[in-house]
């Protein structure tokens, strides 16, 4: 994932980038990270693609080479994580039934990106610090939502392949997938609204997504009546 290697010398396929390649992506970390700050400082809509490029000292065009608009650029935090997570999942020993293996790699995927060598605006502390900007900014909300979808598409489409499904003509990969992101979105709203969790950071978070993972199998086939 390539904000998180800031400082590496290697994408997430191992292959070595030259120089050409890390000063692109140093550049895009920076505009990434710039604009993170000026959005949480003085809001999204009150902050502008020139600011940032200014930030960054350098041009409204070279902006554009890296990123389509503003919105891009401020759900490039998300974006990222969203792929990282991809990542892990096509990862997952096959033994693994569908739930453990999306469970599992959201964890990791949380856990790596609040690891040391991930610090910076690809981290998951930015990540967090998103979380509230984008439930509060319409325009933000329905572009993670629409990117929301697209990630759940993908989710369907690698628990076919794992299981030797056809997406098309089988509803279990998409129903699991939505309820899977179903569950992830809920974590992110309790993180919004629990300063106990804003306090424990990533490891809060991970906590708030384990309890709603565990609270899932009871919802869908426990007994509500006690």
């Amino acid at each position: 994932m390539a904000a998180q290697l800031t400082e590496a010398t290697t994408d997430p396929g191992c292959r070595v980038l030259g120089l050409r390649e890390r000063k692109k992506q140093r550049t895009r970390d920076s505009l990434v990270e710039a604009a993170h700050r000026l959005f949480l400082v003085h809001g999204y809509g009150r902050t502008t693609v020139d600011e940032i490029a200014a930030t960054v000292d350098v041009s409204q065009r070279t902006f554009f080479r890296y990123f389509e608009n503003k919105e891009e650029v401020a759900l490039a935090v998300m974006a990222d994580a969203e792929d990282f997570f991809i990542e892990c999942l096509r990862r997952r020993p096959a033994e693994e039934n569908p739930l453990e293996a999306m469970r599992a790699s959201i964890t990791e995927a949380w856990r790596s990106l609040g690891s040391v060598e991930h610090a910076g605006p690809g981290s998951v502390t930015a990540a967090l610090e998103l979380f509230e900007l984008i439930e509060s900014t319409p325009t933000l909300l329905a572009a993670h939502l629409r990117h929301t979808a697209e990630q759940e598409r993908q989710v369907a489409v690698i628990l076919a392949e794992r299981e030797g499904l056809d997406p098309v003509t089988d509803l279990r990969p998409r129903l699991l997938a939505a309820v899977f992101g179903a569950v992830v979105r809920l974590s992110h709203l309790s993180w919004n609204s629990d300063a106990a969790s804003h306090q424990g950071g990533p490891d809060g978070m991970i906590a708030l997504i384990e309890h709603h993972f565990d609270q899932l199998g009871p919802a869908l086939a426990g007994s509500w009546r006690r």
